[in-house]
């Protein structure tokens, strides 16, 4: 087989040099992007403050992005992506015989860790004014979560009603919610202290479900709360 001529390998380098010096230009403002929405929200936030978190001009920025929904949508994409990989792993289904106390730890740990490297995750999906795009693909990923906690609930109650199983599931996800507030709030020890208060909650709400074998049904002729 011939060899290629070296002008024309010459000529077929550059595009890709081009190429990779457009994705690590890309990852740099991304980069630059999260620390400005953590820091002032996605509302406050500015291209020109991007452009100067990242250290090259606004019109540097405009040669990869038309505006800042651009890059939070970009950025949503990208953390989505590595979310699902995420709780794949996290939440999928454990052999019976694993105790709750552990598959609940682990699920808390990993998606923790998530959140603590990318705290931009919380505040792109959590934040008020975030583009449309970003709040369906939330939206979906919420669905498809529920889905994961819902097999991972029924490793521990097989004969549970689909409905006792998702409203479980939710409750589930309520609590991590509002617990990863928190431990985002805090810092080293105390934040340690706040992960293990937040499985705490989850494994004490989940063990008697487990140990009873199923889900309790609501009690609709409860009076309501005064």
């Amino acid at each position: 087989m011939p060899e290629m001529p070296e002008k024309q390998q010459a000529g077929d380098e550059r595009p890709r040099r081009r190429q990779a010096r457009g994705e690590r230009r890309i990852a740099q403002l991304l980069e630059a992007a999260a620390a400005v929405f953590c820091t002032t929200g996605y509302t406050a936030a500015s291209t020109n403050a991007i452009a100067r978190e990242a250290g090259v001009s606004p019109g540097t920025l405009y040669q990869f992005f038309p505006n800042k929904e651009a890059i939070a949508i970009e950025l949503g994409d990208r953390l989505m992506h590595e979310m699902r990989e995420t709780y794949g792993e996290a939440l999928a289904p454990v052999d019976p015989a694993t105790p709750l106390e552990q598959a609940v730890g682990a699920a808390v740990d990993r998606f923790i860790a998530f959140n603590c490297e990318h705290p931009v995750f919380f505040a792109l999906m959590h934040g008020p004014d975030v583009p449309g795009r970003i709040t369906e693909e939330h939206d979906a990923l919420h669905q498809t979560l529920v889905a994961r906690i819902e097999g991972l609930i029924r490793s521990f109650l097989p004969g549970a009603p689909d409905a006792d199983v998702t409203r479980t599931a939710q409750m589930c996800l309520g609590m991590y919610k509002a617990g990863l507030e928190l431990v985002l709030a805090h810092e080293e020890a105390e934040r340690g202290a706040y992960v293990q208060e937040l499985k705490n909650a989850l494994f004490r709400y989940l063990e008697p479900l487990t140990r009873d074998g199923a889900a309790p049904a609501p009690d609709l002729a409860a009076p309501p709360l005064r």
